[in-house]
Parts: structure tokens; sequence; C-alpha cells
């Protein structure tokens, strides 16, 4: 879900430069992470998060808007910080989550909105529901790593999801049905698009 605002990220970087066809890019996988939160009973605030996931970016800089960028991870690599609650999610309460079922997003469309922000469109599949959704991004640096010596992109981003529209509303609205979403990544040119 997240890679697809990478897309608008890069994008918006090279807005200006010149290059003939799109750049493979794939997220670093140990330095991405997608946080999400949602009220508790009115009160607390929960959090959970994905990360450890892989997606793949074809970054256009003469097009940015022919951008895209696809993601997937399983359900099950979910953490919450509490196993009962992780149990409960998996459950038939929620998702009924097998060890196979994915979280899926490809990107439909990039608008650049400033020098560094994007919004970008594109399809989530959760719990074997595609919806569209758009994603807030803005890029923060790129240049090449100082440790890995290849040209490097890092972005952040959210958007906000309803529970329901994806068929785990249960409890709502006493636990809220809204989820907020942050996702930081990182993504790094592919090797064999070296120059």
């Amino acid at each position: 879900m997240k890679s697809t605002l990478l897309a608008a990220a890069l994008a918006t970087a090279a807005a200006g430069a010149a290059v003939a066809d799109p750049e493979a890019y794939v997220l670093d996988a140990s330095h991405s992470q997608i946080v999400f939160s949602y009220n508790h009973l009115g009160y607390s605030t929960n959090w959970g998060m994905f990360s450890g996931f892989e997606g793949e970016i074809q970054f256009d800089q003469d097009d940015p808007a022919g951008s895209s960028v696809t993601v997937s991870f399983p359900v099950m690599s979910m953490f919450t910080g509490w196993e009962a609650r992780f149990d409960h999610f998996m459950s038939a309460d929620f998702f009924g989550a097998t060890e196979d079922e994915m979280v899926t997003f490809a990107s439909t469309g990039i608008e650049v909105t400033g020098d560094s922000t994007a919004r970008i469109t594109g399809d989530l599949t959760l719990n074997g529901v595609t919806k569209p959704v758009v994603l807030d991004a803005t890029l923060n640096q790129t240049g090449d790593h100082p440790m890995a010596k290849k040209p490097w992109a890092g972005f952040t981003a959210s958007t906000t999801l309803l529970r329901s529209d994806f068929g785990v509303g249960n409890f709502a609205p006493f636990v809220s049905d809204e989820v907020e979403v942050m996702i930081s990544i990182e993504a790094m040119k592919a090797d064999d698009q070296e120059s």
C-alpha cells in the first residue's frame, strides 16, 4: 500500500530531470514501515505496524505522473505488541486470516501537488475487498546513500481508512471505524538499473 507513495516522492524529486525511460526502484524492507492507529472506546489510541515488506516502483523522471508502484505483504505480518490482540484481529471477528492472505496496493495515478508533495491514488486490497485510496505523500530526501553508494529516496505519507469499507468494521463505532495510517519508506535504485 504504502509503496505507492514512493513513486510520488521520487517523481516529485526529479520532475525537472531528463531521463528517457522509467527506472526501477525497490523498497528497503529494513527501513520501511506502515503504522496504523485507532481509538479504543474513547479511552486510548491503539497502534499497530507492518514492516519488512517489499515493493517496486517504476519511476519516470520525464513524466512523473507516468510512474507506478506496487506493494504486497501478508496480513499476518501485522505487529500489535500484544499477542492476544493480534490473535483477535486474525480471528473471524475481523480478518479470519490465513498464512497466504495478502494486503496489496497498486497505484492508478499520481498528481504532483508541490515541490515535495504529491497525491497518489491506488487500489488497496484488504480482507478480499478492493477499494480506491488516496495517499498524501511528502518527499523527505533523494541522493546517493552514504553507505550503499547508490541512488536512494525516502518519503512519508498518510491516509485515513474506514474499517467497514473492507469488511472488518466489527465493534464500530465504539472502536473507531476510522483508522489513521502513516507510512515511512526508503527505496533504492534496483541493481540492474545502476548507471
